[in-house]
């Protein structure tokens, strides 16, 4: 990998060294790719997979408040309105 000011350091490196600083430097000084690609890709996967599901969970919980106040505004037009 080629060395550059500007380059960001993600907080999964920063693991990656904690764990074994060794195999961090391979991975990123020397350019070795990691002989658990396949778990790894696996894990990303499974983290893309959560991420949907707890934007839909946001999404679905809004929805939820917007469809409560709209039911107490009807109620309430609808004690006016007698």
């Amino acid at each position: 990998m080629k060395e550059t000011a500007d380059r960001i350091i993600r907080a999964s490196e920063i693991g990656q060294y904690i764990f074994c600083a060794r195999a961090w430097w391979l991975g990123a000084v020397e350019g070795v790719p990691s002989a658990h690609r396949e778990e790894m890709d696996a894990g990303e996967s499974a983290h893309r997979q959560h991420g949907r599901q707890v934007r839909a969970a946001v999404v679905l919980s809004r929805l939820a408040w917007a469809l409560l106040a709209l039911a107490l505004f009807l109620a309430v037009l609808a004690l006016l309105g007698r």
